[in-house]
């Protein structure tokens, strides 16, 4: 794995054209660019509050929408860097066969890219939480999420990993995961609370052993409260990163000789 990371920073000024190159195509054309980043979690949020606020938020529009912002930006990351990393290796299948560069490259360009995206919507939303809650808790606890923000990060990494191995093997794998991530969306935490799940006997465990809850609660806690999250959930989140590092690790172990086969 150390060579493996020391290959892609040897070649990570051709990591940041890939990405540049994405970001250019993403926004061609485009009137806002890269305001669309910041205008699409505004406009969830507000349309997500306007039905569910008194429903599932309890009219506390002043707790409901950091808490819906705040899950948004962190679910938008986590969906998007694992669907479309199915497509890292087949959509690049042109530098693979051109050049012997390690396969972490192209997932982690689809990564960093969403990454960009979903950090300007994360930023929108420190800012939107401490508008409604009216203090700047939430400014000043910026600090305390980036260590959950970078084992977020390599987790999301970790399963872009896996997953780009799966589908080029098992091309529906990408459509199975968007219907997986459309179920797995109101099963998780993000327009209604935990406590919507844990009133109902046995549901709890759907939030336990969620794994986008876990990264949601050390993310939103700081933000929220402007104090630290509880470390076991930090030992928790470390634990599942490590073992997505790991399962990322030996499938490219196993598959990165074979692959090119399969393309």
């Amino acid at each position: 794995m150390i060579q493996h990371l020391a290959a892609i920073w040897k070649f990570r000024h051709f990591l940041n054209a890939l990405v540049r190159l994405d970001l250019r195509l993403r926004y061609r054309r485009s009137i806002l660019g890269v305001g669309w980043s910041l205008l699409n979690p505004i406009a969830m949020t507000v349309v997500f509050t306007v039905v569910f606020a008194e429903l599932l938020g309890g009219g506390n529009y002043r707790t409901y929408v950091p808490h819906l912002i705040i899950g948004m930006a962190v679910w938008g990351f986590l969906r998007e860097a694992t669907i479309q990393g199915c497509r890292a290796l087949i959509g690049n299948e042109s530098y693979i066969r051109q050049s012997p560069l390690p396969y972490g490259i192209y997932t982690l360009r689809t990564v960093l890219g969403q990454a960009i995206h979903s950090g300007i919507a994360l930023a929108v939303a420190v800012v939107v939480t401490a508008a409604v809650q009216g203090k700047p808790d939430a400014l000043l606890a910026v600090w305390l999420v980036l260590p959950a923000v970078a084992l977020m990060f390599m987790f999301a990494w970790a399963m872009a990993t896996v997953c780009a191995f799966v589908n080029v093997y098992f091309q529906d794998a990408q459509h199975l995961l968007e219907i997986g991530a459309q179920i797995l969306f109101f099963l998780t935490p993000i327009i209604y609370t935990r406590d919507v799940l844990d009133k109902r006997p046995g549901m709890s465990w759907v939030a336990d052993l969620n794994p986008v809850n876990l990264f949601l609660d050390l993310i939103r806690a700081p933000l929220v409260t402007g104090g630290p999250p509880p470390a076991d959930l930090y030992l928790a989140a470390a634990a599942l990163t490590a073992a997505a590092i790991g399962l990322a690790v030996g499938t490219t172990a196993w598959l990165q000789k074979k692959v090119i086969f399969h393309l």
